[in-house]
């Protein structure tokens, strides 16, 4: 769940800062992104639409647009470290492979030109997470400790994203870019289950006692890891997002 609807939001922003477009300029959009005009009165439904005829291009990803292939999408590392409270664990995962993001509903965008912000409502059927982890520490007062393969398994996913940029002059270009400055995301998992091996180094009578412990509990495992998880995915997104609108100018695709 390292980076839900990263893509999504992606195309969301891409779209974003061509509805402020005022000429044509380089790089070149590709052909099959529909255009929505930041003078049109129903400007949320067209991204809506325009986000929804791009579904199609998720599993292969969009080279033109910087967008990697969602299926499965290919994280290389996320650490989480969580100090305090009932659960108090430092982990790593890596070599992350996650498949079905590329299966979102967006269920709404409301933008605000004026405030460059973003809001959006997205729901994400299932998710299904392999990866090589480390963790070590406490979950609710039961020690953990371990390192090996890990999978995940998360349904009905709803998530809020909301995302406040910011218009600056890129000296490399000379141009108007636009940058995310903040980014919020908030979700919740309707069911979760996990799998982590080698646990305890291999005990497997402790191992399988975490393991269904885990799952008992994901609830209140995954409501105190929440405000961390969030954290990380706005950090990743945040990085990840400028570094496609470093390359954009806003001055791309249409006139005023």
């Amino acid at each position: 769940m390292m980076r839900i609807g990263c893509s999504l939001v992606t195309f969301v922003l891409v779209l974003f800062g061509s509805s402020h477009s005022s000429n044509a300029s380089t790089p070149e959009i590709p052909s099959f992104l529909k255009i929505c005009k930041r003078n049109d009165p129903h400007l949320n439904e067209c991204i809506k639409s325009s986000v929804d005829m791009l579904k199609p291009y998720l599993k292969t990803g969009i080279p033109e647009l910087h967008i990697p292939p969602c299926e499965p999408l290919n994280v290389p590392e996320v650490e989480l470290a969580q100090a305090s409270g009932p659960v108090s664990v430092k982990s790593a995962y890596s070599n992350i492979r996650v498949w079905g993001p590329s299966e979102f509903l967006l269920k709404s965008v409301k933008i605000d030109l004026d405030k460059d912000r973003i809001r959006l409502k997205l729901h994400i059927p299932r998710l299904e997470m392999k990866c090589d982890y480390k963790m070590e520490g406490k979950i609710l007062l039961l020690p953990i400790k371990g390192n090996g393969k890990a999978v995940g398994n998360y349904s009905d996913i709803d998530a809020v994203v909301t995302i406040q940029g910011e218009r600056y002059n890129n000296p490399a270009t000379d141009l108007t870019h636009f940058r995310v400055i903040e980014f919020y995301c908030d979700f919740d998992v309707g069911h979760a289950g996990v799998h982590l091996e080698n646990l305890f180094n291999g005990d497997e009578t402790l191992a399988d006692a975490m393991n269904l412990f885990l799952n008992d509990n994901w609830k209140t495992v995954a409501a105190e890891i929440k405000p961390a998880l969030e954290e990380t995915v706005s950090k990743l997104f945040k990085d990840f997002s400028n570094k496609i609108y470093a390359k954009y100018p806003m001055d791309t695709l249409l006139p005023l």
